[in-house]
């Protein structure tokens, strides 16, 4: 071991040899994370201590994977494959399935997605007769999660006075009656939300000591991965968890809390010797990385953060290229910019297309790339599309295999009851829906008693609901004999569905029929894995417990392949590329509108960009227009106030680039606001939050474009009003609102069909009909 602890550089070997007490690491981007809890993970069990009794918690199944095959590497795997290592989700699932009958559960409950959630409450929504304009299902779901992930029970909302003032100007009054009845809903299904696997966890470990005290003495030391992205309900369960022996390990980076909007509190991790008061700091500070250049740019941007754990990232790589700054005149000139840029770059450096990454802050922003890709016959994939789990095909047949598991479960009934096609239609489904209400049972109950819960239907359809009922029976009777991939592919089979797939030749239907055999592949490569690592666990729930947690970057399949990657700058957290173009640095686009005038929006918003810069190795460029299309009309924008953060000796931008002739609004201070579920209450002796700092911002205002900026609703530019669009000539300098700067190399026609010949900086030679033209005459 200790020859493997030479290859550690100082900060990271003194990082992985204390195992005494608790350790806040923080790491920079670059400096070797996973190297580090990968070591100490293999040096604890070097020391003694039992695989089964390490807890490792991780953000993503990719990384706990990741981790564990290099423990394995290092230690062998008959260490590794006991480790308790994994995501919040899913180590908790594990937990509650075990000890699911002391909160009201049994431990076949099924996992709803995100889209079952949001189902569930869209069809609440619809039997309270509320307007789903107001009460949007996905706002609705935002703030149940909210509430859940701080720990807010339904009863504990409806007697919040603060939440409810605040629902109830927002016309939103009945939502504490809409989170009871999900709830509810959720509980008669067996079934639990994504939220809910931390939020039984805790209430789990609060209510019931003996079973905390048992997991704590099973987890003699934990580690916890990207600590600085937890919540306030993941924060509470691990420390109720080290609270016995404090031997914790929290590895992250505060510059790199990102995540707020997702419950994350940044506290957690600036606030750890607090709550450790024993507790020793390590800084892994030298980024193995990005170069020289890379580096000391992001640092110059995020030293601007008032809330931070001071440290130096460092480099010893090569000086490198500076950072390239752009400004385009229209958010089209910024695609034509970035695309010709890669073709270049790929070209001189003989670079393949997967070296390539866009970075946006919204997903919205890719269309404009897209085309200008197309254009160039640039290949590239949009990370974070539909995943393979999220496509309807394969949706349907998962659906069936958590009815099998667990028929209670509400959404998966309304799904596969009619699919394929057997006659039972909406009417039929609202009987059973409203039956089930009235006598509070899941629609499963109803249909297997529907004389007994006086189902009003005729001979005909109670006996499709028979046969159907009889179908699924007859798969629950296989559970315990077969593998997952045997009943899987017996499902498939006898349900229909293989058959009303095979029946679509189309080039859609083939892709359908594609999909269900790489599902039934993956089942089988599931259990064959199992099987092989002799881990058990072989059977339809078992498979359903894994998949149902999986993200975006776990099912990810295309990321090796030869493509430009465009992606939010969210979504590219961990990842790193040799070439990164970050776009869209324009203030109320980046910063948000919505952060940029609150203290602690403001600061993760630059941490965001700070995010982007460095998951740059090699080349960086950031781009920004001056113009942007957005609601039907052209507006002006300004530059962000970042680009004006970062030192300009490592930045490569032409004369003028970073002002543009726009005025940079820097407020002098900022209203210190917090989020109105951080860190509540829940029996913690802390303060009821305020409704007013629940974090539902306001649209911002629509900013008007500076007087001199072209009419983008009158097509007749500076020329037109009055003017001569004779005058018009070769060798005139114009700038156009979207092609930029060009010259016009040749004029033809006369009156109204007059045409002008552009050669274009950036975006190629163009022909313009100078009547509806809009551009100014420069020189």
């Amino acid at each position: 071991m200790n020859n493997l602890l030479n290859q550690l550089n100082k900060q990271q070997r003194e990082a992985v040899e204390y195992i005494n007490g608790p350790s806040l690491i923080i790491a920079g981007a670059g400096s070797g994370k996973t190297r580090v809890l990968t070591y100490k993970i293999a040096y604890l069990l070097q020391q003694g201590l039992p695989p089964q009794s390490i807890l490792s918690l991780t953000f993503t199944n990719k990384a706990a994977r990741e981790m564990k095959e290099r423990i394995a590497q290092l230690i062998g795997w008959q260490y590794a494959r006991y480790l308790w290592m994994g995501t919040f989700h899913s180590v908790f699932s594990r937990i509650l399935r075990t000890e699911a009958e002391r909160i009201g559960f049994t431990a076949n409950f099924t996992i709803f997605d995100s889209a079952d959630s949001r189902n569930l409450i869209k069809t609440i929504i619809k039997q309270f007769q509320l307007d789903d304009k107001v009460y949007k299902p996905a706002k609705v779901q935002s703030i149940i999660s909210n509430a859940k992930n701080a720990l807010v029970s339904p009863t504990m909302y409806a007697q919040n006075k603060e939440l409810l003032e605040y629902d109830q100007r927002s016309k939103m009054s009945v939502v504490k009656d809409i989170y009871k009845e999900y709830n509810n809903r959720l509980r008669a299904s067996n079934t639990m939300d994504f939220d809910d696997l931390l939020f039984h966890t805790n209430c789990l470990f609060r209510d019931h000591p003996d079973v905390l005290k048992n997991y704590q003495e099973r987890f003699q030391f934990i580690l916890v991965d990207e600590y600085q992205d937890t919540n306030f309900a993941q924060y509470l369960v691990v420390k109720q968890l080290a609270d016995a022996h404090h031997r914790i390990c929290v590895v992250g980076d505060d510059a790199q809390s990102i995540y707020s909007f997702r419950g994350a509190n940044i506290e957690n991790i600036l606030k750890f010797k607090e709550v450790y008061p024993e507790s020793k700091l390590f800084k892994l500070e030298q980024n193995y990385r990005s170069t020289q250049n890379i580096v000391n740019a992001a640092n110059s941007l995020i030293k601007q953060n008032q809330d931070q754990i001071k440290k130096t990232i460092y480099s010893e790589n090569d000086e490198g290229e500076r950072i390239e700054v752009a400004s385009a005149f229209s958010d089209f000139e910024e695609g034509v910019i970035v695309s010709n840029k890669i073709w270049d770059l790929r070209r001189d450096k003989k670079a393949p297309y997967s070296d390539f990454v866009i970075l946006y802050r919204t997903n919205a922003q890719s269309r404009i790339f897209e085309e200008a890709l197309r254009k160039k016959n640039i290949p590239y994939r949009i990370y974070g599309g539909l995943s393979f789990y999220q496509r309807k095909e394969i949706k349907d047949v998962i659906a069936y295999f958590r009815m099998i598991v667990n028929p209670n479960d509400e959404e998966a009934f309304k799904r596969v009851i009619n699919y394929p096609t057997r006659g039972i239609g909406n009417t039929t489904l609202s009987k059973i829906g409203d039956a089930a209400r009235l006598h509070s049972v899941s629609l499963w109950e109803v249909i297997k008693n529907p004389q007994g819960y006086n189902l009003n239907i005729n001979a005909g359809t109670a006996n499709k609901i028979s046969s159907f009922r009889e179908l699924i029976e007859s798969f629950i009777v296989q559970l315990k004999d077969r593998s997952a991939y045997e009943l899987a592919s017996i499902i498939v089979k006898q349900s229909g569905i293989a058959t009303e797939a095979y029946q679509d030749q189309t080039p859609e239907g083939m892709s359908r029929q594609e999909n269900l055999q790489e599902l039934l592949s993956g089942i089988h490569e599931f259990v064959e894995s199992r099987q092989e690592e002799g881990l058990g666990g072989i059977g339809l729930l078992d498979f359903l417990s894994e998949v149902s947690l999986l993200s975006d970057q776990d099912t990810d399949k295309e990321a090796d392949q030869e493509k430009v990657t465009m992606m939010t700058i969210h979504a590219a957290k961990g990842l790193e590329f040799n070439n990164v173009f970050i776009v869209g640095l324009e203030e109320d686009l980046f910063p948000s509108a919505m952060a940029k005038d609150e203290f602690r929006g403001l600061e993760e918003e630059r941490r965001l960009f700070y995010v982007a810069i460095t998951r740059a190795k090699e080349f960086c460029m950031i781009t920004y227009a001056k113009s942007r299309f957005r609601n039907g009309q052209i507006n002006a924008c300004n530059p962000s106030r970042f680009l004006k953060d970062i030192d300009d000796t490592f930045l490569n931008a032409n004369p003028g680039v970073l002002s543009g002739g726009f005025v940079f609004n820097r407020p002098e201070t900022y209203e210190n606001k917090s989020s109105a579920y951080s860190n509540n209450n829940y029996n913690q002796g802390r303060k009821t939050p305020s409704a007013t700092e629940t974090p539902r911002p306001e649209k911002p205002k629509a900013q008007s474009p500076p007087s001199n900026f072209v009419n983008t609703r009158i097509a007749t530019p500076k020329l037109s009003a009055g003017g001569n669009i004779g005058e018009v000539e070769v060798g005139a300098i114009i700038k156009h609102e979207r092609f930029g700067i060009g010259k016009v190399t040749a004029v033809s026609g006369d009156t109204d069909s007059r045409k002008a010949t552009v050669e274009f900086e950036n975006s190629g030679t163009k022909q313009l009909l100078l009547k509806f033209a809009r551009f100014e005459v420069i020189k």
